[in-house]
């Protein structure tokens, strides 16, 4: 982003863009190179950095070399929490699969401090927006501070689950929750595309699937996309739903590939329901 940057720097973070091409993968290189562009050492506050290992733990990264923050890792932003700037060829991937392009709107549902904020204001240039949404104060402040310099970006600290972004080509949510909430589904432009992660409870935040919907003209499209294991979406939680959801998973892997479309209509439950609710259905029925 700042052709003045330290030159080790700048390729640290080509490689690192080039790496988690292949590890997400990453298809479009557009997003390789807006992840090219955006100095994650910004977002994770000041040294000394800890990033994640996969039993929960965390390790200091060497040194203060805005270098080291250039893997494909997790890096803490609460360890006390357990909350993490997120796995890059994780978010890559869904990121990419937002289809945000230059001049998009496009919501960000839990963003955290902003780096993958950053990201997707670099995909929707100066002529798009980024809506970014954090229900911690905290964490709100500390994103309209770090994303300053994409001025594309508004920061809601707000409930995601509630608050009205209007209309978008993308929402993506960075959390779990156990149902898509109403104004997401209802702010779907013609074409455009939620990324939700469907998650139950699990011991170390929530387990499951992200679900891929997409507005097209005669309906919602559905398809679950990627397992994920990610922290828990505040107001996106239900116990009940969590139960239904936990029951439709244990069903197998087969059943939930079936899933084609997501259903708002009153039908009756039936053999095409892959998941009944008051409220929506994911269905395997394909859009017509």
């Amino acid at each position: 982003m700042n052709p003045t940057e330290d030159p080790a720097v700048l390729a640290a973070r080509r490689f690192f863009a080039e790496e988690i091409r292949f590890t997400a993968p990453i298809e479009r290189e557009e997003v390789v190179d807006a992840f090219a562009r955006v100095p994650r050492e910004r977002f994770l506050g000041a040294p000394p950095w800890r990033f994640g290992l996969l039993d929960g733990s965390y390790l200091d990264a060497p040194g203060s070399d805005p270098c080291s923050t250039y893997h494909n890792v997790l890096f803490a932003i609460d360890e006390r929490r357990k909350l993490n700037n997120g796995l890059p060829s994780f978010l890559g991937r869904l990121i990419d699969e937002t289809g945000a392009i230059a001049g998009h709107h496009v919501v960000h549902v839990g963003c955290g401090t902003g780096y993958y904020t950053a990201v997707l204001a670099e995909l929707v240039g100066e002529r798009g927006g980024v809506t970014a949404i954090e229900l911690d104060e905290d964490l709100a402040a500390r994103a309209r501070e770090n994303l300053a310099p994409w001025p594309q970006v508004d920061v809601k600290q707000a409930d995601g689950t509630l608050f009205d972004p209007g209309a978008a080509n993308a929402i993506l949510v960075n959390a779990g929750a156990t149902h898509p909430a109403p104004v997401w589904l209802d702010r779907l432009l013609p074409g455009a595309v939620l990324i939700l992660p469907l998650t139950v409870n699990a011991p170390l935040h929530g387990g499951g699937w992200v679900l891929k919907v997409t507005q097209f003209k005669r309906g919602l499209g559905a398809r679950f996309i990627a397992p994920v294991g990610i922290y828990h979406c505040t107001g996106g939680r239900d116990e009940a739903l969590n139960r239904r959801l936990a029951q439709a998973y244990a069903r197998g892997d087969e059943a939930r590939a079936k899933v084609r479309s997501l259903r708002r209509d009153e039908h009756s439950e039936g053999e095409s329901c892959w998941l009944h609710t008051d409220d929506y259905c994911l269905s395997t029925l394909p859009v017509e």
